[in-house]
């Protein structure tokens, strides 16, 4: 046996002679933090179980002209139920997590809908908040729309796609918000929400697009991150000119003096101060016009309320007429929030229900198993709200861009409109 092979059977020797006489301490810890996670997890889901939910249609306007503005007023409304994070002794004895909404745009073949699920303490604050922006909406109580679909998918007729979407880069860097698509022109303003719902509006019999806005309000730890990129900026420097060393700086004032002394008949010596030039210049911090631009971009998303949020997506069609254009389609739509130098959406990868189809990768094996237990998983998950482990901060302003009734300019046909107005009856009207 060579010599390499002697070294490694030594130390799994002594390895496993070290596990031998500790495994009665080892052994008790591991299990400990395992009993602990099971704990944690079992205590979040009672506590889950124990909330009572709502479930909302919100029947839109006819004639809705309020820019995203409404929409986001109606988040900053929302976010009052945030009253701190939970302490030590809620979250390890009593489970308790903060509650979160569930906004959702559904469509299918009937139409194209807006919902809302959201603990029922919750009810009133949210038909105030939207019906002090939209008078003429209408909210009502509905059915759950996924128990229009088998309770387990794929199945032998229908198959999915889905995914859950976060910022592509940390979260003080802000997408493109609404106010970069209006206009001082109603006809002239660009809805980023229209060219999702165009592609809903263009479904067939038996095909769904099912997208969930969870968003959890939080407190204002996130901006710290913020405040350090933007002071990482600012506080930026040109690197400073290092030191010649002591022989460079005694031949430069051995040269120095020669050049006085050959000179000194004819004018007064100069001598230098022995400072360079760019130290005596005072350090100002320099910004090109793009990085003021996301300074000032981060600044704003900092100065307004924030929402632990993940999108979820959903596209579900019998399998003999399953087709991948929707799913371009809406994740296409989601580019036009992005931007290079600020930030954008992408795909959780854990989520995604697409594994490499490259042979020479481990990534690859069992690739039709992995497949499927994403497509359970998302499906689930999407059924029962459940909130995500990777989310993404985003504020009011955000929310509302991703998130708003559209404008009444937007030609989807089967966008469910309120046909007409509700009215209180008169005061004096006998009863």
């Amino acid at each position: 046996m060579s010599d390499p092979w002697i070294i490694i059977f030594g130390i799994g020797g002594i390895a496993l002679e070290i596990l031998k006489l500790t495994w009665w301490v080892i052994l008790p810890v591991t299990l400990f933090f395992i009993f602990a996670d099971f704990w944690l997890w079992g205590l979040k889901v009672l506590f889950i179980r124990k909330m009572k939910w709502v479930f909302l249609e919100i029947k839109v306007p006819k004639n809705v002209l309020k820019t995203p503005k409404a929409m986001e007023n109606i988040f900053t409304a929302l976010h009052s139920i945030y009253f701190g994070d939970p302490t030590w002794e809620d979250i390890h004895l009593n489970g308790r997590v903060l509650p979160w909404y569930s906004f959702e745009l559904v469509g299918y073949a009937g139409g194209v809908s807006f919902y809302v699920r959201a603990p029922e303490n919750t009810r009133n604050l949210i038909e105030t908040a939207i019906y002090s922006e939209y008078p003429d909406a209408e909210i009502v109580p509905a059915d759950d729309y996924v128990n229009l679909m088998p309770s387990v998918l794929p199945n032998d007729v229908y198959d999915l796609w889905g995914v859950d979407q976060i910022l592509a880069k940390p979260n003080p860097y802000p997408i493109q918000t609404y106010p970069y698509f209006e206009a001082m022109v109603e006809e002239q303003r660009l809805d980023p929400v229209a060219a999702i719902t165009e592609v809903m509006s263009r479904l067939k019999e038996g095909e769904a697009i099912w997208l969930q806005y969870l968003m959890r309000p939080v407190g204002d730890k996130w901006k710290k991150e913020g405040e350090e990129i933007r002071d990482k900026m600012f506080l930026r420097q040109k690197k400073e000119v290092k030191s010649d060393g002591f022989i460079m700086e005694a031949l430069n004032g051995l040269f120095e003096f020669g050049h006085n002394l050959a000179k000194g008949i004819a004018e007064p010596p100069t001598w230098s101060s022995g400072k360079k030039a760019s130290e005596d210049k005072p350090k100002v911090p320099y910004l090109s016009p793009g990085e003021r631009d996301i300074v000032e971009a981060i600044e704003n998303k900092m100065s307004k309320y924030g929402f632990e949020t993940a999108i979820r997506f959903l596209y579900i069609d019998r399998k003999d007429e399953f087709t991948q254009l929707n799913v371009s389609a809406v994740t296409g739509a989601f580019k036009q929030f992005g931007t290079q130098d600020k930030n954008s959406f992408r795909g959780v990868s854990d989520t995604m229900t697409f594994v490499t189809g490259a042979k020479l990768t481990t990534k690859s094996w069992f690739r039709k198993s992995k497949v499927y237990a994403r497509k359970r998983a998302i499906y689930d998950a999407y059924r029962f709200r459940a909130f995500p482990p990777k989310t993404s901060i985003l504020n009011t302003e955000e929310l509302a861009t991703v998130y708003h009734f559209p404008l009444s300019s937007v030609g989807a046909p089967l966008l469910k409109r309120v046909e007409t107005r509700r009215g209180e009856p008169p005061a004096g009207l006998p009863m």
